[in-house]
């Protein structure tokens, strides 16, 4: 009897141990893919709500690359809230989102906000107001997004 107990045990040691171990690190990269997952669909609810703002103040025509025709100073105001909104919720993603080793699925939630931020920079008003925007945000984010400007816009953006 005494015999069979240390094979038992053997058999514990030598299989269930590591089995257990696989799967206490499975779980674990689990819950860490279910938290990423979380954090990207907070991200990418903030900016449905955002673009509810941008559609509340239609009359800004933030989504065209039409100037307004004599803006008042209050519109002036508001569009540069909206930016400041819209630069903030994309310093938020780029801090919590982007890496420079990302794995394939990070770099399709990535490549969301990628397009986002070069959707915007393509406007010319949103573009111009970028270095009044950037002013004390994180400066890896302030190069990433100059760079992306740079690209859609075709010239330098420079910060002041």
């Amino acid at each position: 009897m005494r015999d069979l107990w240390e094979l038992a045990s053997f058999i514990v040691t030598a299989l269930a141990l590591p089995v257990a171990v696989f799967f206490f690190i499975w779980e674990q990269r689990k819950e860490r893919d279910n938290e990423e997952e979380a954090a990207y669909q907070l991200l990418s609810d903030a900016y449905n709500d955002f673009l509810k703002v941008v559609l509340d103040n239609a009359d800004l025509r933030l989504r065209t690359n039409e100037p307004l025709d004599s803006p008042t100073p209050e519109q002036n105001e508001r569009v540069l809230v909206i930016y400041d909104m819209l630069i903030s919720l994309f310093e938020r993603a780029f801090i919590v989102a982007w890496d420079e080793h990302m794995s394939e699925l990070e770099k399709r939630r990535w490549n969301s906000w990628d397009d986002y931020m070069r959707e915007w920079c393509r406007r010319e008003r949103f573009a111009n107001a970028l270095p009044l925007l950037l002013r004390g945000e994180d400066a890896q984010f302030q190069q990433y997004i100059l760079r992306i400007a740079q690209e859609e816009r075709g010239n330098l953006i420079q910060l002041a």
